[in-house]
């Protein structure tokens, strides 16, 4: 289940860059589960690159983030649950790293599916659309 999580989160991440051939849909989904509680592509990227690269500083500066800022939303994020997704390990001689918690892949996870849904569910919508526009990039 894991790796279609960050295969999904893969092809997302590309379709920023879509071109016209693209067959994707270019939606980006936001959820409020609760008001003050939002999950988006950013939060879920910066969870499956701290997923694939045991790192927060190394998901950070996959996705151009500073250091500061993605210890920001992992805070925010360990502070919106009922539990932390995200646990780190101080740095030392070893080096630190950090690694998602049950409920980080249970949550990146369920985004990624409610992601998929979304798409599966407007793509001929989204494909009638763009046969409608009228510049062809």
């Amino acid at each position: 289940m894991f790796n279609e999580t960050y295969r999904f989160l893969r092809q997302r991440a590309s379709i920023a860059g879509m071109n016209k051939r693209a067959k994707t849909p270019p939606i980006h989904l936001r959820v409020t589960p609760v008001p003050g509680v939002a999950l988006g592509p950013g939060k879920a990227d910066l969870l499956a690159g701290i997923r694939e690269t045991g790192s927060i500083a190394a998901a950070g500066r996959r996705m151009r983030m500073s250091y500061r800022r993605a210890w920001q939303l992992v805070e925010e994020l360990n502070r919106s649950f009922r539990g932390p997704l995200v646990e780190a390990s101080k740095g030392g001689s070893g080096g630190g790293g950090a690694r998602l918690t049950r409920l980080g892949k249970a949550v990146l996870e369920r985004y990624a599916r409610m992601h998929a849904a979304a798409n599966a569910s407007v793509a001929a919508d989204v494909a009638a659309l763009r046969r409608l526009v009228a510049r062809d990039d």
